[in-house]
């Protein structure tokens, strides 16, 4: 049996708040994640921990479950508050979105390679609308949020920068000094490689237009290869410029609009100790 904490939280939440909806709030995640969460305990335990209604009511087997599962949560918590003064040392997990990954982090991880050289950072690549979801539920312990409304309470900005066209060297667009939208649809707008269609949407509200695109990708290697076949051009931050082909080129956009990336912890529970130190490192 392989229960995990975010599956124990989920469930007491549940039975706490008397429904998915509550619950997930009080988390600070989705309805879903927190379904998923309680289904994935009742596969691991062999059955259901509770009742579906218009009251989210523990089974006599979430009953007997209810009391063990407040008393691991209650022990990690401790465990939590002992070890946090302690020296740094372990392993933290981190996620962020592919420019992160790829255009910050690895700076980051240079800094705390000198300043945390016992911290072992382990880092997972989504999406801007995953992130948050990973870190509430547990599945990481700290994240590089993408423009959070508000910023967490301990959370640190790390960077900013802006969306950048991105067409290929030999293109006639290449040789302007900044690119419109309408621009970018008469050639064929490529969304949603790396996860930033919601930047992308944000510029089409900022123009008045609709969003709307000739292509849409989740891989920013996938949108990458269509522009360099010619097949459309696309929108990216500009802290992506260092994975770009050689033969591909980033130009202003007419219209600005930036980024501001946060490092933080969770806002629903207990920060880990490691993700405060890499923070307090930052």
């Amino acid at each position: 049996m392989a229960v995990s904490l975010p599956q124990l939280r989920a469930f007491v939440a549940t039975v706490d708040a008397g429904s998915f909806t509550d619950a997930a709030t009080a988390l600070g995640v989705g309805q879903s994640a927190v379904s998923h969460a309680v289904a994935g305990l009742e596969r691991e335990v062999g059955g259901p921990v509770v009742r579906r209604g218009a009251a989210a009511l523990p089974t006599s087997l979430g009953d007997r479950l209810l009391a063990h599962a407040r008393s691991v949560l209650a022990s990690v918590d401790a465990l939590e508050a002992v070890v946090r003064p302690a020296t740094a040392r372990g392993t933290v997990r981190l996620a962020a979105v592919p420019t992160v990954c790829q255009g910050l982090l690895p700076r980051l991880r240079e800094l705390w390679a000198v300043t945390l050289p016992d911290v072992d950072v382990q880092v997972y690549e989504g999406d801007d609308d995953e992130m948050p979801e990973w870190l509430e539920a547990g599945t990481v312990d700290a994240a590089v949020l993408v423009d959070p409304t508000p910023v967490p309470a301990g959370g640190v900005v790390v960077a900013q920068d802006e969306m950048a066209a991105v067409v290929r060297r030999d293109h006639p667009l290449a040789e302007l000094p900044a690119l419109t939208l309408d621009d970018l649809h008469e050639d064929g707008l490529v969304a949603g490689g790396g996860g930033c269609e919601y930047q992308i949407e944000r510029l089409h509200e900022l123009e008045g237009q609709p969003f709307r695109y000739a292509h849409r990708v989740r891989e920013m290697s996938t949108m990458f290869g269509m522009i360099q076949r010619g097949e459309g051009v696309s929108i990216v931050p500009t802290l992506g410029r260092g994975m770009l082909p050689p033969d591909l080129v980033m130009i202003p956009m007419a219209r600005r609009l930036e980024r501001t990336l946060v490092l933080s912890g969770p806002s629903s529970r207990a920060w880990h100790p490691l993700a405060q130190a890499l923070v307090d490192a930052v």
